[in-house]
């Protein structure tokens, strides 16, 4: 099995600091966001990787070359413009020919990947969505009232529960068939279309081991979560 890592955006929301290095390789510790995805995906038993790049691509390439300095092989589908999240998968066609593991190139994982790999297979799914059970609590009073406009209930700031997709997914290479070529598409166009056409769309979720690097503020925390965990350890 390989692993497809999405790797070409942008980054607009992390600018200026994605000005001269793409989101994937700023820093978290002392190695960039890629490199804590390429050992996480090795960790999980996969050593094949395919590194979707488009934007500032070369320092990417530079910093990996084939792989084998990070004990896997790495391949490279290159863009030469930004495709969103599917649009960039479906560059990596060529080189898959069997289920697969795609993943965004801007968070950090920490859960077991062969636990998902091995739910995907046993189920037989088409498409196995990585879920994050997050919570938090709402800034306001929720007021619930009657039809008529009565006031029932009073909540202040209550805690609201939701799975949140991760941006890792266990995939079926059919999954290409979805995805219309060198056009920018979004990954919930292609789920969604998968569950039109009734494919066995599963979810494997997990209270912990995600940090998503989306902004500023999110990466900030990344790095200071990462930093106590150093020291913990």
């Amino acid at each position: 099995m390989k692993a497809v890592i999405l790797a070409g955006g942008l980054g607009t929301r992390l600018r200026p600091l994605t000005n001269s290095k793409p989101k994937p390789m700023l820093p978290v510790g002392e190695k960039p966001i890629l490199e804590h995805l390429v050992e996480w995906t090795k960790k999980g038993g996969i050593k094949s990787i395919v590194l979707c790049v488009s934007y500032l691509r070369k320092s990417i390439e530079d910093y990996f070359e084939d792989g084998k300095k990070f004990g896997v092989t790495i391949e490279y589908a290159i863009s030469k413009k930004p495709l969103a999240t599917a649009g960039q998968l479906k560059t990596a066609e060529e080189f898959i020919d069997d289920d697969f593991v795609c993943m965004y190139g801007d968070s950090i994982f920490n859960f077991s990947l062969r636990s998902m790999v091995k739910q995907h297979v046993m189920k037989k799914s088409f498409v196995t969505m990585g879920l994050n059970q997050f919570k938090t609590n709402l800034p306001y009073g929720v007021i619930e009232s009657s039809k008529n406009g009565r006031v029932i209930s009073w909540n202040e700031k209550p805690e609201i529960k939701a799975n949140v997709n991760m941006g890792c997914y266990v995939m079926n290479s059919d999954i290409f068939n979805l995805i219309p070529k060198n056009k920018p598409y979004g990954m919930d166009d292609v789920i969604k279309n998968a569950m039109k056409e009734k494919q066995k769309v599963n979810s494997f979720i997990t209270k912990k081991g995600f940090t998503d690097i989306g902004n500023k503020e999110s990466y900030t925390q990344a790095c200071k979560e990462y930093d106590k965990k150093q020291k913990r350890d």
